[in-house]
Order: C-alpha cells, then structure tokens, then sequence
C-alpha cells in the first residue's frame, strides 16, 4: 500500500499524501508520531489524515493537527480529517479543530447518525 512506518500509531504516506492514526495517541507517544507529522508538513499538496482506527487520543495530538493545518494554511492548503470514531469526533469538536481554518472533518457514512 506504500506507507512509509515512523511510527506504530502514525504512519505517513507519500502518494497521495496521508497520514494515517490507529490505537492510541497521547503525549508519551508525540515523540514517536513526530518524523511522519514533519513529512506531511513537507508536502506541498493537501493532506487527508484517516482517524478510522484511531481509538484513543488526548489533546497533544489534537495541537499537532493545529500546528500541521496552520503550516499547510500559509501554502493555502488544507487537512482533512477522515473518519473519525465517535468519541474521535467528540474530542475534534471539544478542542474546536472543526472551526480551524483550512480544516474538514469528513465522517463516514456509518459514524453519521
């Protein structure tokens, strides 16, 4: 499938662009999601993150996903955050990702209720 592994719950992709979380993401595990967040940041292209198998997170990922939109902002680029699990999608919504310019937060036609 072409992921390139930085990490056991973040990977990156380079073709198209994607980043992809499963399990469970927290500040002891930021370290080890950094490299493939730097990547994204290089890609000049939008990004499109799938969360379909992110079953945990805290807010030091959600502040990555911030920091990560900004950057592709100034390029006029946009991160689309895919799939979300519903307690995902509760956590996007606390922190305010859903009204961060340059970002979508697009669910799946199961989590839609």
């Amino acid at each position: 499938m072409g992921w390139a592994s930085f990490a056991a719950i973040v990977e990156y992709a380079a073709h198209p662009p994607r980043l992809r979380c499963s399990g469970d993401e927290d500040r002891t595990t930021q370290a080890r999601r950094r490299q493939a967040l730097v990547r994204a940041m290089k890609a000049q292209t939008d990004i499109a993150v799938d969360l379909a198998e992110l079953a945990w997170a805290d807010v030091s990922l959600m502040l990555d996903f911030v920091t990560l939109a900004r950057r592709l902002r100034v390029q006029g680029l946009t991160l689309s955050l895919r799939n979300p699990q519903p307690q995902i999608a509760a956590l996007l919504e606390l922190v305010g990702l859903d009204r961060v310019a340059g970002v979508e937060i697009e669910r799946s036609e199961a989590v839609l209720v």
